[in-house]
């Protein structure tokens, strides 16, 4: 993580079948938008959510350039919960819990869903989607939290703020 330094940064879940999987668009129009700005979006591929990054970390990689021509980082595959997960998500939930999905159309399909999967999933930190992200500033603290129901536009003005 020292290559991102006094960067203001973007981690996300991700994953390559997902409903969320178009956020790609987004989160790599604001890559090329505020790179210049000390700004980075780093992309961990997770299949712990419905079985959605299936394929190896090369398959992934190369379906995410080939289909949404990503040019930011992006990592090999990690689980982000759980007995194996990545210390840096350990350490970015404990910095930032669930707040919950919001109001939209996708919170209300993610709510629906969890409640019947894990009853008790608002209680936890534990990420619940792909396409978590956690916005870290320039001195590395875990500023925000946005689950994968939030308006990509709503992320972006935090990131702006925080650049």
């Amino acid at each position: 993580m020292s290559d991102y330094r006094d960067k203001v940064l973007l981690i996300v879940n991700t994953a390559t079948g997902c409903g969320f999987t178009p956020q790609y668009e987004a989160l790599e129009k604001m890559y090329r938008t505020y790179q210049s700005e000390g700004f980075a979006v780093l992309d961990f591929p997770c299949n712990q959510f419905g079985k959605q990054a299936p394929g190896s970390s090369a398959d992934i990689h190369s379906f995410c350039t080939a289909r949404y021509d990503i040019s930011f980082p992006q990592f090999q595959k990690i689980e982000v919960n759980g007995e194996n997960e990545l210390e840096l998500y350990t350490y970015l939930k404990s910095k930032q819990g669930f707040h919950g999905f919001g109001d939209s159309l996708d919170g209300a399909f993610l709510r629906k869903k969890l409640e019947k999967e894990d009853p008790g999933y608002e209680t936890n930190s534990d990420i619940k989607w792909n396409f978590t992200k956690f916005l870290i500033d320039r001195t590395g603290e875990v500023i925000a939290r946005f689950e994968p129901s939030e308006d990509m536009e709503k992320v972006e003005e935090a990131v702006k703020k925080a650049l």
